[in-house]
Protein backbone atom coordinates (compact mmCIF):
# COMPACT_ATOMS: atom_id res chain seq x y z
CA UNK A 1 0.00 0.00 0.00
CA UNK A 2 1.17 3.08 -0.97
CA UNK A 3 1.29 6.11 1.74
CA UNK A 4 0.32 8.78 -0.49
CA UNK A 5 -2.30 8.95 -2.70
CA UNK A 6 -3.53 12.29 -1.65
CA UNK A 7 -0.98 15.46 -1.77
CA UNK A 8 2.03 15.80 1.07
CA UNK A 9 1.59 18.99 3.06
CA UNK A 10 2.27 22.29 1.52
CA UNK A 11 5.40 23.34 2.42
CA UNK A 12 7.47 26.41 1.53
CA UNK A 13 10.78 27.17 2.35
CA UNK A 14 13.00 30.26 2.44
CA UNK A 15 13.71 33.58 4.30
CA UNK A 16 12.04 36.46 5.65
CA UNK A 17 8.67 33.96 5.36
CA UNK A 18 6.59 36.22 8.73
CA UNK A 19 6.68 38.99 6.45
CA UNK A 20 4.91 37.49 3.55
CA UNK A 21 2.60 35.45 6.59
CA UNK A 22 1.32 38.58 7.68
CA UNK A 23 0.36 39.75 4.39
CA UNK A 24 -1.80 36.95 3.38
CA UNK A 25 -3.41 35.35 6.57
CA UNK A 26 -7.11 36.58 7.07
CA UNK A 27 -7.33 39.04 10.38
CA UNK A 28 -8.13 39.04 12.89
CA UNK A 29 -6.07 35.79 14.04
CA UNK A 30 -5.01 33.65 17.29
CA UNK A 31 -1.49 32.99 17.54
CA UNK A 32 -0.52 30.12 19.70
CA UNK A 33 3.32 30.30 20.77
CA UNK A 34 5.19 30.56 23.77
CA UNK A 35 6.50 33.65 25.51
CA UNK A 36 9.87 33.44 24.48
CA UNK A 37 8.71 33.30 20.69
CA UNK A 38 5.89 36.13 21.16
CA UNK A 39 8.95 38.45 22.49
CA UNK A 40 11.06 37.58 19.89
CA UNK A 41 8.11 37.76 16.94
CA UNK A 42 5.43 39.84 17.94
CA UNK A 43 7.16 43.54 16.60
CA UNK A 44 6.30 41.46 13.02
CA UNK A 45 2.87 41.60 13.40
CA UNK A 46 0.64 44.43 13.61
CA UNK A 47 -1.40 44.25 16.70
CA UNK A 48 -5.02 45.64 15.26
CA UNK A 49 -4.81 42.22 13.78
CA UNK A 50 -3.79 39.86 16.83
CA UNK A 51 -7.12 39.42 18.41
CA UNK A 52 -5.93 36.97 21.02
CA UNK A 53 -2.62 35.41 21.78
CA UNK A 54 -1.92 31.61 23.78
CA UNK A 55 0.98 30.53 25.18
CA UNK A 56 0.55 27.05 25.15
CA UNK A 57 2.17 25.37 28.01
CA UNK A 58 0.01 22.15 28.11
CA UNK A 59 -1.76 19.57 26.05
CA UNK A 60 -3.86 18.44 28.98
CA UNK A 61 -7.20 17.86 27.67
CA UNK A 62 -8.70 19.78 30.09
CA UNK A 63 -6.41 22.62 29.41
CA UNK A 64 -7.20 22.79 25.68
CA UNK A 65 -10.77 22.58 26.13
CA UNK A 66 -10.31 25.87 28.51
CA UNK A 67 -8.63 27.31 25.56
CA UNK A 68 -11.50 26.94 22.87
CA UNK A 69 -13.72 28.51 25.74
CA UNK A 70 -11.41 31.80 26.04
CA UNK A 71 -10.81 32.09 22.60
CA UNK A 72 -12.32 35.34 20.85
CA UNK A 73 -14.08 35.35 17.39
CA UNK A 74 -11.30 35.34 14.78
CA UNK A 75 -10.52 34.08 11.30
CA UNK A 76 -7.69 32.31 11.41
CA UNK A 77 -5.15 30.48 13.66
CA UNK A 78 -1.21 30.51 13.67
CA UNK A 79 1.12 28.20 15.34
CA UNK A 80 4.48 29.59 16.07
CA UNK A 81 6.87 27.42 17.85
CA UNK A 82 7.71 23.84 18.87
CA UNK A 83 5.53 20.61 18.91
CA UNK A 84 3.09 21.99 22.13
CA UNK A 85 2.45 25.17 20.31
CA UNK A 86 2.36 23.52 16.59
CA UNK A 87 -0.30 20.95 18.66
CA UNK A 88 -2.39 23.28 20.50
CA UNK A 89 -3.14 25.45 17.48
CA UNK A 90 -4.41 22.44 15.40
CA UNK A 91 -6.47 22.02 18.31
CA UNK A 92 -8.24 24.95 18.19
CA UNK A 93 -8.27 25.05 14.31
CA UNK A 94 -10.34 21.47 14.04
CA UNK A 95 -12.50 22.44 17.07
CA UNK A 96 -13.49 26.08 15.56
CA UNK A 97 -13.16 24.91 12.26
CA UNK A 98 -10.49 27.58 11.33
CA UNK A 99 -7.76 27.83 8.50
CA UNK A 100 -4.58 27.16 9.96
CA UNK A 101 -1.00 28.19 8.97
CA UNK A 102 1.85 26.62 10.75
CA UNK A 103 5.62 28.40 11.36
CA UNK A 104 7.63 25.51 13.23
CA UNK A 105 10.61 27.64 14.99
CA UNK A 106 12.77 23.82 15.02
CA UNK A 107 13.17 20.93 13.43
CA UNK A 108 12.71 19.26 16.70
CA UNK A 109 9.71 17.28 16.09
CA UNK A 110 7.21 16.51 13.25
CA UNK A 111 3.99 18.22 14.51
CA UNK A 112 3.78 20.52 11.62
CA UNK A 113 3.17 17.79 9.56
CA UNK A 114 0.93 15.68 11.29
CA UNK A 115 -2.89 16.05 11.22
CA UNK A 116 -3.80 15.06 14.93
CA UNK A 117 -3.06 16.52 18.47
CA UNK A 118 -0.99 14.82 20.90
CA UNK A 119 -3.23 15.53 23.64
CA UNK A 120 -2.99 14.24 27.38
CA UNK A 121 -5.79 12.85 28.52
CA UNK A 122 -5.21 11.39 32.50
CA UNK A 123 -1.37 11.60 31.84
CA UNK A 124 -1.35 9.18 28.52
CA UNK A 125 -0.76 10.33 25.45
CA UNK A 126 -3.77 9.81 22.69
CA UNK A 127 -4.12 11.48 19.13
CA UNK A 128 -7.09 13.27 18.49
CA UNK A 129 -8.47 15.48 15.93
CA UNK A 130 -7.88 16.61 12.20
CA UNK A 131 -6.29 19.61 10.99
CA UNK A 132 -4.55 20.29 7.68
CA UNK A 133 -2.02 23.77 7.14
CA UNK A 134 -2.91 26.14 4.93
CA UNK A 135 0.79 25.93 4.59
CA UNK A 136 3.80 25.28 6.70
CA UNK A 137 6.49 27.80 6.42
CA UNK A 138 10.30 26.33 7.16
CA UNK A 139 12.54 29.81 7.63
CA UNK A 140 16.08 28.75 7.86
CA UNK A 141 17.15 31.59 9.92
CA UNK A 142 14.24 31.11 12.08
CA UNK A 143 15.22 27.44 12.25
CA UNK A 144 19.05 28.36 13.12
CA UNK A 145 17.53 30.73 15.84
CA UNK A 146 16.55 27.73 17.95
CA UNK A 147 19.14 26.28 20.15
CA UNK A 148 21.11 23.92 17.91
CA UNK A 149 20.34 20.61 20.20
CA UNK A 150 16.45 21.08 19.30
CA UNK A 151 16.73 20.84 16.33
CA UNK A 152 19.14 17.65 16.01
CA UNK A 153 17.00 15.88 18.05
CA UNK A 154 13.92 15.91 15.30
CA UNK A 155 16.08 12.55 14.08
CA UNK A 156 14.07 10.81 16.66
CA UNK A 157 11.04 10.81 15.20
CA UNK A 158 13.04 9.55 11.83
CA UNK A 159 15.66 7.17 13.44
CA UNK A 160 12.69 5.26 14.68
CA UNK A 161 11.78 3.61 11.77
CA UNK A 162 14.52 1.43 12.56
CA UNK A 163 13.08 0.21 15.57
CA UNK A 164 9.43 0.44 14.47
CA UNK A 165 10.28 -2.11 11.35
CA UNK A 166 11.38 -4.61 13.68
CA UNK A 167 8.66 -4.42 15.74
CA UNK A 168 6.14 -4.19 13.15
CA UNK A 169 7.44 -7.54 11.33
CA UNK A 170 7.52 -9.28 14.53
CA UNK A 171 3.71 -8.39 15.88
CA UNK A 172 2.79 -9.94 12.09
CA UNK A 173 5.18 -13.15 12.23
CA UNK A 174 3.58 -13.49 16.02
CA UNK A 175 -0.02 -13.16 14.50
CA UNK A 176 -0.63 -10.07 17.02
CA UNK A 177 -0.87 -7.51 14.00
CA UNK A 178 -4.26 -7.94 12.49
CA UNK A 179 -5.30 -4.45 11.66
CA UNK A 180 -1.86 -3.20 10.21
CA UNK A 181 0.35 -6.25 8.96
CA UNK A 182 3.50 -5.91 7.58
CA UNK A 183 3.37 -4.38 4.06
CA UNK A 184 6.76 -4.54 2.33
CA UNK A 185 6.12 -1.41 -0.28
CA UNK A 186 4.94 0.73 2.68
CA UNK A 187 8.12 -0.11 4.49
CA UNK A 188 10.40 0.39 2.03
CA UNK A 189 9.10 4.31 0.90
CA UNK A 190 9.79 4.40 5.15
CA UNK A 191 13.25 3.10 4.82
CA UNK A 192 14.08 5.65 1.93
CA UNK A 193 13.40 8.25 4.20
CA UNK A 194 15.16 6.62 7.01
CA UNK A 195 18.03 6.52 4.88
CA UNK A 196 18.01 9.90 3.42
CA UNK A 197 18.64 11.42 7.06
CA UNK A 198 21.20 8.61 8.07
CA UNK A 199 22.90 9.92 5.00
CA UNK A 200 23.15 13.74 5.83
CA UNK A 201 23.24 12.86 9.81
CA UNK A 202 26.43 15.58 9.59
CA UNK A 203 24.25 17.84 8.01
CA UNK A 204 21.62 17.62 10.99
CA UNK A 205 24.33 17.78 12.94
CA UNK A 206 25.60 20.80 11.48
CA UNK A 207 21.92 22.60 11.61
CA UNK A 208 23.16 23.67 7.97
CA UNK A 209 20.35 24.45 5.32
CA UNK A 210 20.59 21.59 3.63
CA UNK A 211 20.55 18.94 6.97
CA UNK A 212 16.98 21.43 7.65
CA UNK A 213 15.51 20.47 4.73
CA UNK A 214 16.49 16.84 4.50
CA UNK A 215 15.39 16.37 7.73
CA UNK A 216 11.90 18.57 7.50
CA UNK A 217 11.22 16.51 4.08
CA UNK A 218 11.65 13.28 6.26
CA UNK A 219 8.99 15.04 8.91
CA UNK A 220 6.87 15.73 6.07
CA UNK A 221 6.70 12.42 5.38
CA UNK A 222 6.54 10.43 8.73
CA UNK A 223 3.78 12.88 9.84
CA UNK A 224 1.47 12.44 7.47
CA UNK A 225 1.87 8.85 6.54
CA UNK A 226 0.11 8.55 9.50
CA UNK A 227 -3.33 8.95 8.33
CA UNK A 228 -2.42 8.15 4.61
CA UNK A 229 -1.37 4.67 5.44
CA UNK A 230 -4.89 4.30 7.01
CA UNK A 231 -3.81 5.38 10.52
CA UNK A 232 -0.98 3.21 10.27
CA UNK A 233 1.38 4.25 13.26
CA UNK A 234 3.85 0.73 12.57
CA UNK A 235 6.32 2.27 10.34
CA UNK A 236 6.98 5.19 12.33
CA UNK A 237 6.75 4.14 15.99
CA UNK A 238 7.33 0.96 18.34
CA UNK A 239 8.73 0.20 21.48
CA UNK A 240 11.20 3.04 21.67
CA UNK A 241 8.50 5.39 21.48
CA UNK A 242 6.43 3.17 24.52
CA UNK A 243 9.78 3.84 26.30
CA UNK A 244 9.25 7.59 25.92
CA UNK A 245 5.97 7.92 27.31
CA UNK A 246 6.93 5.78 30.22
CA UNK A 247 9.35 7.63 31.49
CA UNK A 248 6.86 10.64 30.91
CA UNK A 249 4.37 8.75 32.46
CA UNK A 250 6.42 8.32 36.04
CA UNK A 251 8.48 11.89 36.12
CA UNK A 252 5.62 14.16 35.09
CA UNK A 253 8.62 15.70 32.97
CA UNK A 254 8.59 17.20 29.70
CA UNK A 255 11.43 16.15 27.96
CA UNK A 256 12.61 16.99 24.29
CA UNK A 257 10.98 14.45 22.39
CA UNK A 258 13.51 13.03 20.03
CA UNK A 259 16.52 12.48 22.30
CA UNK A 260 14.10 10.85 24.85
CA UNK A 261 13.15 8.86 21.92
CA UNK A 262 16.71 8.36 20.37
CA UNK A 263 17.72 6.97 24.01
CA UNK A 264 15.11 4.84 23.47
CA UNK A 265 16.36 3.59 19.92
CA UNK A 266 19.42 2.42 21.44
CA UNK A 267 18.35 0.32 24.09
CA UNK A 268 15.64 -1.04 22.02
CA UNK A 269 18.07 -1.72 18.61
CA UNK A 270 19.98 -3.58 21.61
CA UNK A 271 16.58 -5.50 23.26
CA UNK A 272 15.88 -6.66 19.40
CA UNK A 273 19.64 -7.84 18.56
CA UNK A 274 18.77 -4.87 15.46
CA UNK A 275 22.31 -3.01 14.56
CA UNK A 276 22.26 -0.97 17.40
CA UNK A 277 26.04 0.18 16.81
CA UNK A 278 24.52 1.08 13.17
CA UNK A 279 21.79 3.43 14.52
CA UNK A 280 23.90 4.84 17.67
CA UNK A 281 26.67 5.98 15.19
CA UNK A 282 24.00 7.71 13.18
CA UNK A 283 22.32 9.41 16.12
CA UNK A 284 26.30 10.58 16.96
CA UNK A 285 26.99 11.72 13.63
CA UNK A 286 23.60 14.24 14.30
CA UNK A 287 25.17 15.20 17.57
CA UNK A 288 22.04 14.06 19.75
CA UNK A 289 21.67 14.53 23.36
CA UNK A 290 21.50 11.17 24.94
CA UNK A 291 22.74 11.17 28.19
CA UNK A 292 20.75 11.17 31.05
CA UNK A 293 22.87 14.23 32.87
CA UNK A 294 22.28 16.15 29.16
CA UNK A 295 17.99 15.46 29.56
CA UNK A 296 17.93 16.68 32.85
CA UNK A 297 17.19 13.21 34.24
CA UNK A 298 19.51 10.56 36.14
CA UNK A 299 20.30 7.19 35.59
CA UNK A 300 18.22 5.66 38.38
CA UNK A 301 15.28 7.27 36.47
CA UNK A 302 15.82 5.51 33.37
CA UNK A 303 16.70 2.48 34.50
CA UNK A 304 13.61 2.43 36.10
CA UNK A 305 12.10 3.00 32.96
CA UNK A 306 12.96 0.62 31.10
CA UNK A 307 12.37 -2.07 33.00
CA UNK A 308 8.18 -0.33 33.29
CA UNK A 309 8.36 -0.05 29.79
CA UNK A 310 6.81 -3.70 29.30
CA UNK A 311 4.51 -2.90 32.31
CA UNK A 312 2.85 0.22 31.06
CA UNK A 313 2.45 -1.40 27.54
CA UNK A 314 0.26 -3.71 28.64
CA UNK A 315 -1.88 -1.77 31.08
CA UNK A 316 -2.36 0.99 28.52
CA UNK A 317 -3.32 -1.89 25.29
CA UNK A 318 -0.54 -0.58 23.11
CA UNK A 319 0.18 -2.53 19.60
CA UNK A 320 2.63 -5.34 19.93
CA UNK A 321 6.23 -4.68 20.31
CA UNK A 322 9.42 -6.32 21.25
CA UNK A 323 8.43 -5.02 24.46
CA UNK A 324 5.97 -7.38 25.08
CA UNK A 325 7.93 -10.42 24.57
CA UNK A 326 11.20 -9.48 26.17
CA UNK A 327 12.24 -8.01 29.33
CA UNK A 328 15.12 -4.98 29.53
CA UNK A 329 17.85 -6.52 30.84
CA UNK A 330 20.48 -5.52 33.65
CA UNK A 331 23.55 -6.00 31.12
CA UNK A 332 21.25 -4.77 28.32
CA UNK A 333 21.02 -1.31 30.14
CA UNK A 334 25.26 -1.89 30.56
CA UNK A 335 25.70 -2.67 26.76
CA UNK A 336 23.54 0.91 26.48
CA UNK A 337 25.46 2.66 28.60
CA UNK A 338 29.05 1.71 26.99
CA UNK A 339 27.44 2.84 23.89
CA UNK A 340 26.09 6.13 24.54
CA UNK A 341 29.81 7.01 26.56
CA UNK A 342 31.68 5.64 23.23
Amino acid sequence: MKAFENPLFHTVYGRNLIKGLVETVNPPYLIVTMPELWSKFKGEFDEKNVAYVHFAESLDIEDLENLIKNVPQVSSVIGIGGGRALDAAKFVSWRKNLPLFQVPTSTSVNAAFTHRTAVRIKNVVRYIGWAVPQVVYVDYDIIKSAPPHLNRAGVGDVFCIHTAHYDWRLATERGMEKTWPWDDELAAEAKKVLQSVRDNAIEVGKVSDAGIKVLMEAHRWTGASYHNSGWNPRPIEGCEHFFFYTLEYLTKKAYVHGEVVCMGIIFMSLLQGNDAEGIWRSIKDAKVRVKPEDIGEDWAMVERALKMTRKYSIENGLFYTTIHERDITDEIIKMGKELLYS
